[in-house]
């Protein structure tokens, strides 16, 4: 395989964006990305050339971010009031921009989970749909078409389970 540096250098932000999509926390996904590259150090030698470099990285970041998420479930959740307070928009700005947020993120959570993925990938985390293809081993058309699909079926409330 490539030298490890050059391999960083190359997909370190496809990785990071990949992550930063999936948990919307940009520390958390920075610590996940170099989580990810220390993981495909230690396991270069099982990388089998039989997919990019690109689609592996992130499914090692894939599963990393899914042992995070098992993690966090066995710990108990911080309580409100020990959240800090943000300055925003008035009660019921705020309100309404929530209760906007959540509907959406509502519809998006109820895709089929392919679709749900190239919509946070696109939307949260900003890849190109030549990354979003690279990361599922696809192409960049169907990525544009998996997304397309996907506002559509969002626009209409969710629609049919078909993927």
């Amino acid at each position: 395989m490539e030298d490890m540096q050059k391999v960083y250098q190359q997909h370190a932000q496809t990785v990071y964006k990949f992550l930063l999509a999936q948990c919307r926390d940009p520390g958390l996904a920075e610590e996940l990305t170099q989580e990810a590259f220390y993981q495909a150090v230690r396991s270069v030698d099982r990388f089998d050339g039989s997919c990019k470099v690109s689609v592996w990285l992130c499914q090692i970041a894939k599963h990393l971010w899914y042992q995070h998420l098992r993690k966090r479930r066995r710990e108990a959740p911080v309580p409100a009031e020990e959240l800090p307070e943000a300055p925003g928009p008035s009660a019921e700005e705020g309100v309404l921009e929530r209760e906007g947020r959540m509907d959406l993120l509502r519809l998006v959570h109820g895709l089929p989970e392919t679709q749900k993925e190239v919509v946070y990938l696109r939307a949260f985390g900003g890849l190109s749909f030549r990354e979003i293809g690279d990361v599922f081993g696809k192409t960049e058309t169907w990525a544009r078409v998996t997304f397309y699909r996907s506002k559509e079926r969002l626009r209409n409330g969710g629609g049919s389970d078909e993927e």
